[in-house]
């Protein structure tokens, strides 16, 4: 897989919440960390996302917020 995104983190899928039209994907990233996406039914069939796969969530973007 070759992509321009500069940010990704490898974790493994913990939960799938399938919606109508998006499914919420959460993913621990180790540490006690999980990362949540919000991605299309459409997207996690044709993946075969289901709990235990090892994925990458790859971040790109032009800002990041921190809030305290």
């Amino acid at each position: 897989m070759q992509l321009s995104a500069r940010n990704s983190l490898k974790g493994i899928v913990i939960e799938v919440v399938p919606g109508i039209v998006t499914a919420k994907v959460k993913v621990d990233i180790g540490g006690g960390n999980v990362v949540v996406s919000v991605i299309t039914v459409d997207s996690i069939n044709e993946l075969n996302i289901k709990v235990g796969d090892e994925v990458y969530a790859i971040f790109k973007s032009t800002e990041v917020m921190i809030g305290v």
